[in-house]
């Protein structure tokens, strides 16, 4: 039951113009809107620059949050008396939330996890077509305009997948792999042998992750001590033949490292992302036979957007009755976001 309008939260919306249009389809907005006041104002460049949403700001409840969203630091706090919660309609918060948000007492929420599940469906898809070595087949068939011969590639079945990484989205792509005939390896120095074998895998170091996968997947977070991580000494222990998906982030891989490999022909690439983003119009990487680039579409596109605007405001909805946010963000957990 929704509550007195006397009683509803006082929502204001954090974000640009686009992101609220796509996250806020008509069915989620109706479902914001019956159980808290929205506000008709939100920040552009900061949420001070504006006399308006500053002086909304006393009033607010809730900061709806997604991307265009100003960094809340300590001024905006001390502006926002009354703010319970932080909901963010998108993915990573580290880049919008200061510290200072859990010093105060407020609730941060973040709808990750919506954005997760379209990445782990990508993943999989890539994974299966990988085994297969699809993408390489399709481009001989391409530009070779005969039909390729498929039975010297390798196959799926029995084959080892790599995952680098437990994040939110390895744990879904592992979750999803158990319907398949594959043996998963993952790697994680915050993940325990019996973590990872609920998630039906067998918890490996870096080392062995590489020498044994047939197809591995990198799902590392974007940190300091996580760019270049996969370097050339790394990338020299996958086996010949292997196919190395990234849908994280580009910098994780070493470019260098990876073009020499890719050129050598000596691995396959699936790439969602890349370093640098976009590649450059005369990129080889675009070029290679053994080389599949989308264009940073593994996360939430089109009508995948309004699940985080879902997200957001169910999370709003168990604000709204009292009940324990369920994708809330810990002190602990920000420093390791990517």
């Amino acid at each position: 039951m929704s509550p007195e309008p006397d009683s509803a939260l006082t929502v204001m919306l954090a974000m640009n113009d686009a992101s609220r249009d796509r996250v806020l389809v008509p069915r989620v907005r109706q479902r914001l809107e019956a159980v808290a006041t929205v506000l008709p104002v939100g920040p552009t460049s900061s949420f001070l620059a504006d006399p308006a949403v500053r002086a909304a700001l006393p009033d607010v409840d809730v900061l709806l949050t997604g991307w265009g969203c100003p960094r809340i630091g300590p001024e905006v706090l001390d502006a926002a008396p009354k703010l319970q919660a932080i909901l963010h309609a998108a993915g990573s918060v580290k880049g919008i939330v200061d510290p200072m948000v859990f010093e105060r007492g407020i609730q941060v929420s973040s709808a990750a996890t919506a954005n997760a599940q379209p990445v782990a469906e990508f993943t999989v898809a890539a994974i299966v077509l990988a085994g297969k070595r699809a993408f390489k087949l399709a481009a001989q068939y391409r530009t070779e305009r005969r039909k390729a011969d498929p039975h010297g590639m390798p196959g799926s079945y029995g084959s080892t997948v790599g995952l680098l990484g437990a994040s939110r989205i390895a744990r879904m792509v592992a979750e999803r792999l158990k319907a398949f005939d594959l043996h998963v390896l993952i790697s994680d120095p915050y993940l325990t042998a019996a973590e990872a074998a609920e998630l039906g895998a067998e918890l490996v170091d870096n080392d062995t992750l590489f020498r044994r996968s047939d197809i591995l997947s990198v799902h590392a977070p974007l940190l300091p001590e996580t760019v270049g991580l996969v370097d050339a000494r790394l990338l020299s222990l996958l086996h010949d033949g292997s196919v190395l998906i990234n849908t994280a982030r580009g910098k994780i891989i070493d470019a260098d490292a990876l073009l020499q490999e890719c050129l050598k022909g000596r691995i396959d690439a699936v790439l969602d992302v890349t370093d640098p983003e976009p590649l450059p119009p005369d990129s080889p990487l675009l070029d290679l036979p053994n080389v599949f680039v989308t264009p940073h579409v593994a996360g939430a596109v089109g009508n995948e957007i309004a699940r985080l605007g879902e997200l957001a405001v169910s999370e709003l909805e168990r604000l709204t009755a009292g009940q324990p946010l369920l994708h809330a963000i810990t002190p602990q957990e920000l420093g390791r976001l990517a």
